[in-house]
C-alpha cells in the first residue's frame, strides 16, 4: 500500500471521526432542553442529559434529519416522581412533532399556553399525571395535531368546541377527569376524519348532540357520565365502528330498531334507561364484549349469533327480557 493511499486513509478516518463527534443538536434547542431540566428539578430520567454531548442522542430526546437541521422533533419525559409543573420552555422548542408527558403522579398545574407555539405538534400526550384547570381553547391554534391525549389527569371546565376544528384530528382522548357540561354541538362536524372519541369517566351532562350521528368513528366511549336521552344516532348499519360504550349514564331510547353496524365487536349498553326489544339483526353482530344489563328492556333475547354465547349477567336487572341465557319465557 502506498504512502499517499495511507495517507488518504488517515485523512478520511480524521474526517469521520471529527463528522462522528461533531454536536449535531440545535443550540437554541440544547438550552431549551436544560432549562427544561432544571426547570423540572433534575428528573431521574433525564438526569444523564450531559451539556457536552450532542442533545439528539439524549435519552427521551429525538432530533429531525438535515433539511431542519437536526432540530429536536421528539421529547417524551415518561414514569418518574418528579414534583414539578410543565415547563413553559416547552413552547421554546418550534421544531416538536411529539410531546409526552406520561405517568409523572406528581407533575400538578395548569397546561402551559407557551404549548400554543408549536405549530409543527402532532402527538400531543398528556396522560396519567395530576394535571389541572381547562382542557386549553389554545390547542384549536395546532393545525397539524393528530392525537390529543390529556386522559387521568384532573382537568375540569368544559370541553371546547374549537377542538372540532382542527383538520387533522383522529383520535381524542378526555377520559378520566372532573369534565363538566354537554358535549359540544360541534363535534358532530369535525374538520378530520375522526377515528376514536374517548370521553368517559367524567361529568358530563345534558343529550349529545344528533350531529353526532354524522360521525363514522371507530371507537366511542362516552361511559361513565351523566349523559341522557337519545344516543341511537351512534349507530347505523354503514357505519363501520368497531367499539361503542355507553355504559353507566342515563340514556333512554328505544332499541327496537337500532341496527348495528356489523364492523361492531365491542358493545357495552348497560346500566342506563333503554326500553324496547333485542333487535334480531343483533344475531349477525360478531361480538366480542356485550353488555346490555340493567335497563328496561323487554321481550325474548333472539337465538342465534353471538348473544348466547355470554352469560346471564350481560341481561340480568331488565324488565322483562326472556330466553336463553336468562329463564324461558312464559
Amino acid at each position: 500500500m502506498g504512502k499517499t493511499t495511507i495517507l488518504l486513509l488517515l485523512l478520511f478516518a480524521l474526517l469521520l471521526t471529527t463528522s462522528l463527534s461533531k454536536d449535531l443538536c440545535h443550540k437554541d434547542d440544547k438550552n431549551t432542553l436544560l432549562k427544561i431540566k432544571k426547570a423540572m428539578n433534575d428528573p431521574y430520567t433525564i438526569i444523564s442529559w450531559d451539556p457536552k454531548e450532542d442533545c439528539c442522542t439524549w435519552v427521551a430526546v429525538e432530533c429531525g434529519n438535515a433539511t431542519i437541521n437536526h432540530r429536536v422533533t421528539f421529547l417524551d419525559i415518561s414514569n418518574d416522581d418528579v414534583s414539578a409543573q410543565i415547563p413553559p420552555e416547552v413552547g421554546d422548542l418550534p421544531y416538536l412533532e411529539y410531546l409526552i408527558f406520561h405517568k409523572l403522579p406528581n407533575l400538578t398545574g395548569e397546561i402551559p399556553p407557551t404549548i400554543a407555539k408549536l405549530k409543527y405538534l402532532r402527538n400531543l400526550w398528556l396522560h396519567w399525571n395530576n394535571l389541572t384547570g381547562p382542557v386549553p381553547e389554545f390547542l384549536s391554534q395546532l393545525k397539524n395535531l393528530q392525537y390529543i391525549d390529556l386522559s387521568f389527569n384532573d382537568l375540569s371546565g368544559s370541553i371546547p368546541g374549537s377542538l372540532s376544528l382542527l383538520p387533522k384530528l383522529e383520535i381524542l382522548d378526555l377520559s378520566r377527569n372532573k369534565l363538566t357540561g354537554s358535549i359540544p354541538e360541534s363535534f358532530g362536524s369535525f374538520k378530520g376524519v375522526m377515528y376514536a372519541l374517548f370521553l368517559s369517566h367524567n361529568q358530563l351532562s345534558g343529550s349529545i348532540p344528533k350531529s353526532l350521528g354524522n360521525l363514522d368513528i371507530n371507537q366511542i366511549d362516552l361511559s361513565r357520565n351523566k349523559l341522557e336521552g337519545d344516543a341511537s344516532m351512534l349507530f347505523g348499519a354503514q357505519k363501520t365502528t368497531h367499539n361503542i360504550d355507553l355504559s353507566r349514564n342515563m340514556f333512554q331510547f328505544n332499541i327496537s330498531m337500532v341496527k348495528v353496524s356489523k364492523t361492531v365487536n365491542f358493545l357495552h349498553l348497560n346500566h342506563n334507561g333503554l326500553t324496547g326489544t333485542i333487535p334480531i339483526q343483533w344475531t349477525q353482530l360478531d361480538l366480542q364484549i356485550f353488555n346490555v344489563s340493567y335497563n328496561r328492556l323487554c321481550g325474548r333475547i333472539p337465538q342465534g349469533g353471538e348473544l348466547q354465547r355470554f352469560d346471564a349477567y350481560a341481561y340480568l336487572h331488565n324488565k322483562c327480557l326472556c330466553g336463553a341465557p336468562l329463564q324461558s319465557c312464559k
